[in-house]
This record gives C-alpha cells, structure tokens and sequence, in this order.
C-alpha cells in the first residue's frame, strides 16, 4: 500500500503544482477581464484585442458601439474589449 504512495507521489506533487503555478492564475486573469468588461460604461476609452482605440459609444449585453476620433462607429462583443486605457 505505502509503495503504490510514493510512487503516486511525484505525480501528485507535479499536478498540485501545475495547478498553483498555471491554472490558478489564469483563473484570476479570466475574472479580472471579465470584471473589466462587465464594468465598461459609455464615454470609456479602451483598446480592442485586434489593436483599435476608441471611445464607447453605446453598451448593450453582448455588444459594445464604438467610435473613433474621425467618427467611425464599429459594432464589437464585449469579449473583443482588451482593456480600459482611460475614464471620462
């Protein structure tokens, strides 16, 4: 019984640090962005994951309007928000 532990062990210990070292903070990554995307509100600034800055024009559940300095409105999800770079 003890020798099916030990050799049990090692593989233990690289699960529980695989976990602790790369699922866990991936985790607190996911629901930091979520947090963010859940946060946005019209007058915002933010940066897309394809690189486009502008201004939040319009908010719905799934969808966020944006616009840029020359005026171009684009329709996103939420989910292609990257990050808040300032507040209004």
């Amino acid at each position: 019984m003890s020798g099916t532990l030990m050799q049990l062990l090692p593989i233990i210990a690289m699960l529980a640090i695989f976990y602790f070292l790369l699922i866990r903070p991936q985790q607190k990554r996911q629901k930091q962005v979520r947090q963010m995307q859940a946060e946005m509100k019209k007058g915002d600034k933010v940066v897309t994951i394809g690189g486009f800055h502008a201004k939040i024009h319009a908010l719905d559940e799934d969808t966020v309007v944006l616009i840029n300095d020359e005026g171009t409105k684009l329709t996103y999800d939420r989910s292609a928000v990257r990050e808040v770079v300032s507040i209004d």
